[in-house]
């Protein structure tokens, strides 16, 4: 009987709980979009040699090529703040890394309109409907997603980490696998911060909102263009750049990548960085000293290295702050921070930076 009793009472809670979620989102209110739509930014355009000629149109001879831009889906909702967001994604992924998540609940596209923001998503070049890749590359599909789960922080595959915020269940999995997509070009950071710096002098004004290997990209399209106005980065990597003289010994790490080092540039292109505030976030199961555990030694190493980054930025005047999760209360998050369970917490997290930047008016 008393087995039973805790069976009803597990059942109960389940559909509470199912319940309750049911109400939230019968309680959303409907979306209203002022303007929405597509356009490609960026890019370059080759001719080849000859002349074209209609009778042979299947020859290349003088044809042209367009190709290494980046393709940018945004939607402005009505009475919109006054910057808009701009979201770069991470490597192995495209602006779906945005959009709803592996088990359906919204994502930071929807969070951030219903928080009156307009948000511009961006497939960078080379990926995603940004595709078309002016240098040749070869696209094997090599089975490697159970690396990806361990990489990314889900767990040690095929175990998740004890209360980990990613969606568990098969169906959210497959749906996450599903999203990577690889590129049809090698990546170069140059190519990608044209197009999103383009991007800034199209729409004017804005916020850099960057993940993972995009981070790079992030910080020096900041510096080359000053309508970046602020820039949220989210468990960066690679790319952290230092003063000419100023670069950190590299952090040894037992993770499959070796040792992460940063990049020299000069002091003038530096301070830049230090003219635009800047946060970065990083997740749960981080290990906090060396460990043989790889994934976590991996991220060790990023934290350690984007702290030294926020202290050289600050040392110059700037103004960049490294924010681990574990440390302020919030526990369990992945490397994909902005699908988790706690997404809207983490989206809140961001909009109450913004609001103390006086950057949500």
């Amino acid at each position: 009987m008393k087995l039973i009793a805790i069976l009803l009472i597990t059942i109960a809670m389940a559909v509470g709980v199912n319940a309750q979620n049911q109400r939230r989102k019968n309680l959303q209110k409907p979306l209203v979009i002022e303007t929405q739509g597509s356009f490609a930014v960026g890019g370059s355009i080759f001719t080849a040699p000859g002349n074209f000629e209609v009778a042979n149109a299947l020859k290349p001879d003088g044809q042209t090529f367009h190709g290494d831009h980046a393709y940018v889906f945004y939607q402005v909702p009505s009475k919109a703040r006054k910057l808009p967001l701009v979201f770069l994604h991470g490597a192995g992924q495209s602006k779906k890394t945005w959009e709803t998540t592996p088990d359906g609940r919204e994502g930071f596209q929807n969070i951030f309109l219903r928080k009156g923001y307009g948000v511009y998503l961006l497939d960078q070049p080379r990926r995603g409907e940004a595709g078309k890749s002016t240098v040749e590359a070869t696209i094997k599909p090599t089975p490697d997603e159970q690396f990806w789960f361990t990489q990314f922080r889900i767990g040690n595959y095929p175990d998740y980490f004890p209360n980990v915020q990613f969606p568990k269940g098969k169906v959210s999995l497959e749906q996450f696998y599903r999203q990577m997509t690889p590129n049809t070009g090698a990546f170069d950071a140059n190519i990608v911060t044209d197009a999103v710096s383009q991007l800034f002098d199209k729409i004017g004004d804005g916020i850099l909102i960057t993940h993972s290997q995009g981070c790079g990209a992030g910080w020096l399209t900041a510096m080359k263009n000053d309508k970046v106005r602020a820039v949220v980065a989210y468990e960066p990597y690679s790319g952290f750049v230092f003063p000419k003289g100023e670069l950190p010994q590299p952090i040894n790490s037992t993770g499959l990548f070796g040792a992460l080092s940063g990049v020299e540039i000069p002091l003038a292109d530096f301070e830049k960085l230090t003219k635009k505030p800047i946060v970065i976030y990083y997740g749960d199961n981080i290990a906090k000293e060396p460990t043989s555990v790889w994934n976590k030694d991996h991220w060790r190493s990023g934290l350690e290295m984007a702290r030294l980054w926020a202290a050289a930025i600050n040392k110059h005047g700037g103004d960049a702050k490294v924010v681990h999760l574990p440390d302020i209360g919030i526990k369990g998050n992945t490397h994909f921070i902005m699908s988790d369970l706690n997404n809207v917490q983490i989206a809140d997290l961001m909009a109450d930076w913004l609001k103390e930047k006086g950057l949500d008016k």
